[in-house]
């Protein structure tokens, strides 16, 4: 007799909002980082536990004496891949010639040019303009020639980068999602196929090289990606032994009724379940770590009244009481300073105890009744909104804050919430005073924490509006500072000016958390904000 086949090993995970992209240009979210991570592979890839460089499309590279030349060697054993629906099977994508396409050197250059196009209005297009020689003025228009940016292919196996200055940190960005590999000829078209644009990620266009690749994408209900069996699997990107991963859009709370239901592999819960869950003999034996290397914090806006003052911006950080905040919640670790302690050269608290935003009742009182004093108002006259971005955890946070402001302060805080993609659009556009916020590391250094988010042209800086030039020099100097313990002194000066002297941010959590997973999948924890499911299992 035959035996059976094998059943599938099919993850099933939920996400509570809509997955805004799958283009590695723009992207600017963990959620479609995550996706990205797994449909196709950087330069580099980081470990996800122990968030160190590890080659993974490049096989080795050299760097030049003055440290500012990367030549990377491409492997070659890639081939670009699609879903075929007619076929039920995931193909290699056909040249025009009728040969597989393999990722080479080209599309990597192509990727980073991309993402550098004005025209592409990439979020992250800042970054490489900041790092790679000639990419500023390539990224404002300035000039056409891609010729002048330190960016180049020299053959179909060999890739050159230049930077700016050396740093420790040049290697992760080479890696970082928005310099991967893409497809030109899908995007753009070519002899013997139809250009999609940006409509390249929809199901039935999308292509990729990972170990994973789309199957179907839609939208606001369901997203799935499928095993690349094309993929060459290795130490860093194994083959994966899941066959499919589904995720599905649902309010949290929705999602725990659906692992309840047996219909989910992996869920959230929120506070409200905290209690139940602990509870219970099976969920208490099932939770599963993630203390992600990032930063929850709300932004002020500096330049719309009342918040364009520091000292109700300062007013409103004192006025919350994190420990209280982080009870509620059931999640997360006391933040009092934006730069996450597991990111190297950022401060630790050990060494800068009373670094940081303090709950203060009192002094906020006091700052508040100045600042009204001076202006002729009452607290009652202070009209603030905040906004943050529908997700149950972000409601019951925003309500316990709105509390404590109305308590201590005796502030009436308005609250809206908007979805993800429109959230990200208002918050830029700075109609409001506070705006949830976070950051998750792209790569594990002070660096992307303090100059990448809040120098002047980061990516929080438009959010916020504003501008340190001493700040600035502080990341800038810190940066090329070998010695770790100057570097940290440097950067806890940043912090001072970013929390304390101009309370731009109010910070609140370092991420820490649980989910609950089911004890026949195994998981790996990541320490990173991005799983590899590459190297889970279902047993």
């Amino acid at each position: 007799e035959e035996a059976a086949p094998a059943a599938e090993k099919v993850l099933k995970l939920s996400i509570s909002q809509e997955f805004p992209t799958i283009d590695p240009s723009l992207a600017w979210d963990v959620s479609s980082i995550q996706l990205i991570e797994e449909t196709t592979v950087g330069l580099t890839r980081q470990n996800e536990q122990t968030a160190q460089n590890e080659l993974a499309m490049a096989s080795d590279y050299t760097v030049s004496e003055d440290g500012l030349t990367y030549t990377f060697t491409i492997r070659d054993d890639v081939s670009w891949v699609r879903w075929d629906a007619v076929q039920g099977e995931v193909v290699q994508v056909l040249d025009c010639e009728g040969s597989p396409r393999m990722v080479d050197a080209y599309d990597f250059e192509y990727g980073f040019r991309r993402t550098m196009t004005p025209a592409t209005a990439a979020d992250y297009a800042f970054l490489q303009g900041w790092v790679i020689e000639g990419a500023q003025a390539f990224i404002d228009g300035e000039t056409d020639d891609f010729s002048t940016v330190g960016v180049k292919a020299i053959d179909a196996q060999t890739f050159e980068l230049t930077f700016i200055q050396p740093a420790v940190f040049n290697l992760s960005i080479a890696g970082l999602w928005f310099n991967h590999a893409m497809p030109e000829w899908l995007i753009d078209g070519d002899d013997c196929t139809e250009g999609r644009g940006d409509r390249w990620i929809e199901t039935g266009f999308f292509q990729g090289y990972g170990p994973f690749t789309m199957k179907e994408w839609i939208h606001d209900s369901e997203l799935t990606l499928v095993k690349n069996p094309f993929w060459p699997g290795d130490e860093v990107v194994p083959s994966p032994a899941l066959d499919a991963i589904i995720w599905k859009i649902l309010p949290t709370s929705s999602a725990l009724a659906e692992f309840e239901a047996g219909n989910l592999d992996v869920t959230a819960f929120t506070a409200n379940d905290y209690d139940r869950i602990m509870a219970d003999p099976d969920y208490s034996q099932w939770l599963y770590p993630t203390s992600t290397l990032g930063t929850e914090f709300y932004s002020f806006n500096t330049q719309l009244a009342p918040t364009d003052d520091v000292r109700v911006r300062m007013a409103l950080s004192m006025a919350i009481d994190r420990e209280a905040m982080v009870q509620v919640l059931k999640s997360g670790i006391v933040a009092p300073y934006f730069c996450n302690p597991g990111a190297a050269g950022c401060p630790q608290v050990a060494d800068y105890p009373d670094m940081g935003a303090k709950y203060d009742p009192e002094g906020a009182k006091a700052i508040l009744q100045e600042y009204l004093d001076e202006t002729g108002q009452t607290a009652a006259d202070l009209n603030i909104t905040l906004m943050f971005n529908t997700s149950e955890g972000h409601k019951l946070r925003a309500e316990a804050i709105q509390q404590m402001w109305k308590n201590t302060l005796g502030v009436e805080v308005r609250l809206v919430n908007q979805e993800w993609k429109v959230f990200k659009v208002s918050r830029k556009e700075g109609n409001e005073n506070v705006y949830r916020s976070s950051w998750v590391q792209d790569y594990p250094d002070a660096d992307n924490f303090l100059h990448q988010v809040f120098a002047t042209g980061g990516s929080y800086s438009e959010v916020v509006d504003w501008s340190n030039a001493e700040f600035d020099a502080l990341c800038t100097e810190a940066a090329k500072t070998a010695d770790a313990d100057a570097r940290m002194a440097l950067y806890a000066q940043a912090e001072q000016i970013l929390i304390e002297q101009d309370a731009v941010i109010a910070p609140l959590a370092w991420y820490s958390d649980f989910v609950i997973v089911r004890p026949e999948v195994k998981a790996f924890v990541s320490l990173t904000g991005y799983d590899r499911f590459e190297k889970w299992d279902i047993e």
